[in-house]
């Protein structure tokens, strides 16, 4: 299963971007894969109060356009664009919101070459210099790795077991350790040094993959 779960994390195709908000400068991360399965049933999961709890979390909230959601101990915000089964932009606020928008969640469905859909998820967020300088693009991006790695999982109809235990968990703990290193050249594309990569890849694998007690 540690194999399959590794070659899931694989096929997703990672991007590292600089971007703009009206909050101001923003970076972009954006992951793309594909699901066996049409984009009605992809959305439906993506969208539903009831499904979202089985691959991501509890949610709470008016989830229709102009309403407003909260993920239970993460981010809440306002349903912007709400095109099924196609688009959906939410805003992404952890804590208190600002006055202007500083991180938006876009996803977005095709077909997939082959077969099934194309899902695509564009985060941009003004993120704090020393948040950036310290983590990368591994801050948010392997916290998306695996919410694709659970839809996928969903979809197809795997356990990946409670969500209590999963940071205990070898396969998912691999699998983050190596979302974190795939971020790692998503950021070296974009003409980063190898030491800043490796520094950003070894604090992000320390943050999401700390020694077991």
């Amino acid at each position: 299963m540690m194999k399959d779960l590794i070659e899931e994390m694989q096929d997703v195709r990672r991007r590292v971007e600089d971007g703009t908000l009206p909050a101001g400068k923003a970076k972009v991360v954006r992951l793309e894969r594909s699901y066996p399965a049409s984009a009605e049933e992809v959305w439906d999961a993506v969208t539903s109060a009831e499904r979202i709890p089985r691959w991501f979390l509890p949610v709470s909230g008016d989830l229709r356009l102009g309403g407003s959601y909260q993920l239970e101990g993460n981010a809440g915000g306002e349903i912007r664009v709400c095109d099924p089964p196609h688009r959906l932009v939410v805003t992404w606020v952890m804590g208190e919101p600002t006055p202007e928008d500083s991180s938006l969640v876009e996803v977005l469905l095709g077909p997939a070459d082959g077969g099934g859909t194309r899902l695509e998820l564009v985060h941009t967020a003004v993120v704090p210099p020393e948040m950036w300088d310290q983590f990368g693009p591994g801050a948010v991006g392997v916290g998306w790795d695996l919410a694709l790695l659970g839809l996928w999982a969903h979809l197809t109809g795997l356990a990946l077991g409670s969500p209590e235990q999963l940071d205990k968990d070898p396969g998912i703990r691999a699998c983050m350790t190596a979302s974190s290193s795939a971020w790692g050249e998503a950021l070296a594309a974009t003409g980063a040094t190898p030491d800043d990569v490796t520094a950003k890849v070894t604090a992000t694998t320390a943050f999401y993959v700390p020694p077991l007690e």
